[in-house]
Parts: structure tokens; C-alpha cells; sequence
């Protein structure tokens, strides 16, 4: 029975021993094929190690483009792309050379951060070889001065020195970032004395022109038109859609064919002047000729962008022009891209607080104009009171002339009504019925909202539906279960898709005053 039972158990133990190796074996191949997405911090790491670039200076080259960010691969106004903000335009070709650099497709490097970082190494790491920077000095951050000045794109050579500034005061200054996929990326303050190598002889930006307090970066003679044909009455508020020095770089191109007076960048307020205001800068369409432009280093769909710092600094530049130029501070007189009529932008988008920004700019919203009511009340000619007003100042700050808002419908204003509905299809009748009330009172922006979403937008989509549902929708800026209900009412009176989400197709049916 002894001697049995021994080549039994042994058996038995050389069969779960099998059965085990098959398991692991059937296993391994399994957990192997499902590894853990790399952060991007992560990445960061591994591409600085690869191209033998210095982790850090690679990192805040990123966030000065960026903000480790990459939009979703949508590009930014100069058509760069990602973290990195590999371009790809008429005159920069960052994308394609860092495709060639790594073997990556150019799709791919739009898109995946990884790559995007791995590109941009690649490109910094091409900038380096072509100064003679040796293994030596590439571990040195303070020798990455000149490539990291040519990876900028400029071509004078005082803006090549004032994009790598920036990126050697944030190492001195170091950062800590929550990039798009929550992982935190740090820079721990470092206060290298950068080698300017070719750039050491190149004089620091001047003083702007027209508002001492900014620098002076010229765009290029090919982006904006000497002179003015109409004069200055109008401040137009833009997003950048990438970076403020990106934003320089691209008004300097030739190709460009656009520009603004201003740049505000994001992090601390600095302003820089691209255009005189004398000259006619190319940024609103139609408002070109009596406006001055000023972009805002950012996205429209990314609030972080419009820090307290940018908001200060560029309401007091605003304040400095409608000083200069005896315009009003109410938002008939300083506007959005989006309200400047014939243009198809949406900046500076939901995320803008003009309540604030208007505040700090020592005018308000609406001036001393009551837009909100429980109703609207037809107006015609000889109509008064505050609702005229309102009508009148809508109609103006939509670029149709009602003249002085008085409270008096009069001929000019009647003129300005046919106006606006001609434009918006409508009756031409002279006539603020329920159609103009709801096409005027929703009139700009079109962002897609929904409940939880606060803001101007929201204010002006509660008065809209007063006026189109004519019952009460009360006008607090706060898309709450009232809201959200009037917008599926509205939706479902108009033969919509009654989700009480607001986008393209609810705007476009208010702003037609449907």
C-alpha cells in the first residue's frame, strides 16, 4: 500500500504542476498584450532620455506652447499641432521634419501625445546638432539657450530671444502641471544663466508704441493694411487658440495674412503690440476698420486659460484705448469677435466673463441698459422706455446703428430694425415682435450648453426663450432644471431634437428667430 501511494501523489503533483504552467502560459501572453498607458509624464521622461535632451527644458518648451495640453489634435491658429506644438503652415514645417525624424507618421504626431513629445524632442534635438552642441553640453540646460530659441520658429532674431526667455523663466521660476491625462508633471525651480550663443547680441524688445507698458513685436507689412478708413470706436475681444508666442511668430509670417494690435499672454498679463493702432490690423472682418483688436493667449473651450492675471492686464489696456479714443466702456462699444457682424468665429467663447472683465474695464455688461424683463412687449415706432433701450443697444452692439440709446423709437432706430431683420430673414417690417425679440436677445456666440452651464451665454439663452415662449425664464446666467425644461419646450415647439441641450441647431433656430 506504502510503495502505491507515493507514485500516486506524485502523479497527482506533476498534473497540477501542468495544469498550472498551461494557465500561466495561457495567461502571460494576455496580461502582456494589455500594458498600462503611459502617462504623459511619463513620456516626457522617456522621449528627453531617447533624444538626450534635458527632461526639463523639454518639458517647459511644452508648457509654454501648451500647457501640456493638446487640444484634442485640433491645430492652433498658425496650424501647430499637440503638446509640442509641431507646425505645419506655409513657412514652418516642425510636423513633417519631426515625422522624418522619428519614422512616425504625421496623423499619428497630431494626435498622440506621446509621439507629439517624442516629435518635439526629435525637432529640439535637430536645433542642437545643428549648433554643434556636443554630448557634453547637451546635458547642460544652460547651453540649450540657442536651440531652443530656433524651435521657436523666429526669424528676427529679438523674437527668438524673447520666446526662449520665456522658456528659461520657467525653469527658473519651475512649475507643477496637471497634464490632459491627470498625471502631474513638476519642473523644480532652477535659475540656469542661459549661453545665448547667437543670440546673446540681440537687443531686448522695445517699449510698444501706443501703450508704453507692452512690448513691441511688429507683425509682418504683408498682415495688415496701413492707415485707417473709419475711425476707432470699437475694442473686439479674440482668443488666440494657442499660444501667445505662437500667436507673435504667426502675425510675423507673411503667409499669415492676419493680425492684431495686442497680445495678452496667460500667465502673467504681459501685453505685446503687433500693429499700431493707426494701421487697420486684419482680425474682425468687417469691424477692421474701426476697431482694435486684442488676442488672449488661449482656447475658447479651456477656462484656465483666463487667469486673473490676463483679465487685469487686458481690461487695463482696454481702458487705456477707450480713454485715448473717447469710447464708451459698455459692450456696445467692446466686443466679442463673435458679435462683430459677417464674421464665423466663436471667440472669446462661453468661458469669458464679461461681467468681470467689463467691471475691471470701469464700464459694466450692458452700461445702464436693463436687457432682462418678464416679457417682451411688441415696439414700434413712438414706443419708449427701457425696453426701446434695450432694443436699441442690441441692435448696436450687433454692429446695426439705432443711434443714441434713448428709450425713443424713432426713425433711425425703425431703420436699424429693418436692417437687422434683412440680415436675419425676417418680416422687414420695422417692427420688435417675438421673431426679432428671440433673433436679437440670442444674437452671438454659439457654444454648446447644457444643465450646470453658467455665464453670459446662458443669460442671453433665458431671454431669448422668454421672448420665444413669451412666459418667464428667469435670466440668472445659471442653466439649471427650469432652464434645461424651456429649452425642450422650445425644441419640441420647433420640431427639434428635444434634449435640452443647447448647440448649432437650438442656436441657430433662436438666432433666426424662429
Amino acid at each position: 500500500m506504502r510503495r502505491r501511494t507515493a507514485p500516486i501523489r506524485h502523479t497527482a503533483l506533476a498534473a497540477l504542476t501542468s495544469a498550472l504552467a498551461l494557465t500561466l502560459t495561457a495567461v502571460a501572453p494576455t496580461a502582456q498584450a494589455r500594458p498600462a498607458p503611459a502617462t504623459v509624464a511619463a513620456a516626457f521622461t522617456r522621449a528627453a532620455a531617447e533624444f538626450d535632451v534635458p527632461r526639463d527644458v523639454l518639458v517647459a518648451v511644452g508648457y509654454g506652447e501648451s500647457r501640456l495640453d493638446g487640444h484634442d489634435g485640433r491645430p492652433s491658429q498658425a496650424r501647430g499641432f499637440g503638446v509640442m506644438h509641431l507646425v505645419d503652415n506655409p513657412r514652418r514645417h516642425t510636423l513633417r521634419e519631426a515625422s522624418a525624424l522619428t519614422g512616425v507618421p504625421a496623423d499619428v504626431l497630431r494626435r498622440d501625445t506621446a509621439a507629439n513629445i517624442r516629435g518635439g524632442a526629435a525637432v529640439l534635438r535637430a536645433r542642437a546638432d545643428a549648433a554643434g552642441l556636443t554630448a557634453a553640453r547637451r546635458a547642460d540646460p544652460a547651453a540649450w539657450y540657442e536651440p531652443v530659441a530656433r524651435y521657436g520658429g523666429a526669424d528676427d532674431p529679438r523674437t527668438a530671444r524673447f520666446y526662449a526667455d520665456g522658456v528659461y523663466d520657467l525653469l527658473a521660476q519651475g512649475l507643477t502641471a496637471r497634464a490632459e491625462d491627470g498625471s502631474a508633471v513638476t519642473v523644480r525651480p532652477d535659475p540656469v544663466q542661459p549661453d545665448r550663443g547667437a543670440y546673446a547680441d540681440a537687443s531686448p524688445l522695445a517699449a510698444a508704441p501706443d501703450y508704453p507698458a507692452g512690448l513691441w513685436v511688429p507683425a509682418s507689412t504683408a498682415n495688415y493694411a496701413v492707415g485707417r478708413t473709419a475711425s476707432i470706436t470699437t475694442v473686439v475681444i479674440h482668443v488666440t487658440q494657442g499660444s501667445y508666442a505662437g500667436a507673435i511668430s504667426w502675425f510675423q509670417n507673411p503667409s499669415a495674412q492676419v493680425s492684431a494690435h495686442y497680445v495678452v499672454r496667460s500667465s502673467d498679463g504681459q501685453v505685446t503690440q503687433t500693429v499700431r493702432e493707426k494701421d487697420t490690423a486684419w482680425h474682425a472682418r468687417s469691424g477692421n476698420p474701426y476697431s482694435v483688436g486684442i488676442e488672449h493667449e488661449g482656447y475658447v473651450d479651456q477656462p484656465a486659460w483666463f487667469t486673473d492675471a490676463l483679465y487685469r492686464s487686458s481690461a487695463a489696456l482696454t481702458r487705456s484705448i477707450a480713454d485715448r479714443y473717447g469710447i464708451p466702456k459698455d459692450r456696445a462699444h467692446i466686443v466679442g469677435h463673435a458679435e462683430v457682424p459677417g464674421n464665423d468665429h466663436t471667440d472669446p467663447g462661453p468661458y469669458w466673463d464679461w461681467n468681470r472683465y467689463m467691471e475691471l474695464v470701469g464700464g459694466s455688461a450692458g452700461g445702464d441698459v436693463q436687457l432682462g424683463f418678464p416679457s417682451y412687449t411688441t415696439l414700434r415706432t413712438g414706443s419708449t422706455g427701457d425696453q426701446v433701450r434695450a432694443a436699441q443697444w442690441l441692435l448696436n452692439a450687433q454692429g446695426f446703428n439705432a443711434g443714441a440709446v434713448d428709450g425713443q423709437f424713432g426713425s433711425g432706430t425703425e431703420a436699424a430694425v429693418r436692417s437687422f431683420q434683412t440680415a436675419r430673414q425676417l418680416t422687414a417690417d420695422g417692427v420688435v415682435g417675438p421673431r426679432t425679440w428671440t433673433a436679437l436677445l440670442s444674437a452671438g456666440s454659439r457654444p454648446v450648453i447644457g444643465q450646470g452651464a453658467s455665464g453670459e451665454a446662458v443669460q442671453r439663452l433665458q431671454r431669448a426663450l422668454t421672448a420665444a415662449l413669451a412666459r418667464t425664464v428667469t435670466a440668472d446666467g445659471l442653466f439649471g432644471p427650469t432652464t434645461a425644461q424651456a429649452v425642450r419646450d422650445y425644441q419640441s415647439s420647433r420640431g427639434l431634437t428635444a434634449d435640452g441641450v443647447v448647440g448649432a441647431a437650438t442656436w441657430s433656430a433662436l438666432q433666426a428667430g424662429r
